[in-house]
């Protein structure tokens, strides 16, 4: 059985998470419910290879963090998720001012590149978040306006809706594989 490789990006100011939501996701399907500790991958051990398998092929999912490899630019990914930060508002004023453009600006592809908005630290969403809650729907309204191909939210430290936000990113990782590509019927158009 061949294994096909995908390069997946991870977008997104610093701090936002992706560290976290990597680390915790390499402990494999059985670590991705409830609490568990978290050992942080390290930067120089990019790519982040995670192997799944379903009942036609393997598929080998490169996961590269911003920090690294130097130069992101170059890289030519396959799938690409923007993340921010739940309690932090100007992370996803950033999405749409900076990581959006960028993916647009910097990947000759990025109009068949599929492009997924992760929405990480849901544990810290806050009623007292002096700059207003970002509520899910909030999100999903700027992930629409952006012309994104879906939106999730997770939480790496409590184990919240990560299994199903991990369960998205691979069945579009695994679409972005075949010759349909991996983006969503919305219909939507890059001006």
């Amino acid at each position: 059985m061949d294994e096909v490789t995908i390069k997946v990006l991870l977008l997104g100011d610093e701090k936002v998470g992706k560290t976290t939501f990597l680390s915790r996701i390499s402990r494999g399907s059985s670590g991705l419910d409830g609490h568990a500790s978290i050992t942080l991958l390290r930067d120089i051990d990019q790519p982040f290879i995670f192997e799944i398998r379903n009942r036609r092929r393997a598929y080998r999912l490169e996961f590269y963090d911003t920090s690294c490899p130097e130069d992101w630019r170059l890289l030519e990914p396959d799938l690409v998720l923007i993340c921010y930060d739940i309690s932090q508002r100007l992370s996803l004023i950033n999405m749409q001012r900076v990581w959006i453009k960028q993916v647009r600006k910097n990947f000759q592809a990025s109009d068949r590149i599929p492009v997924i908005v992760v929405g990480l630290k849901r544990d810290l969403r806050s009623e007292t978040d002096p700059n207003g809650i970002i509520y899910p729907q909030e999100g999903y309204k700027v992930s629409q306006e952006m012309c994104v191909d879906k939106y999730v939210e997770c939480s790496a430290v409590t184990g919240e809706l990560l299994k199903l936000a991990f369960e998205e990113i691979c069945n579009t990782a695994v679409k972005a594989a075949t010759s349909d590509g991996g983006q969503s019927e919305g219909g939507c158009l890059v001006s």
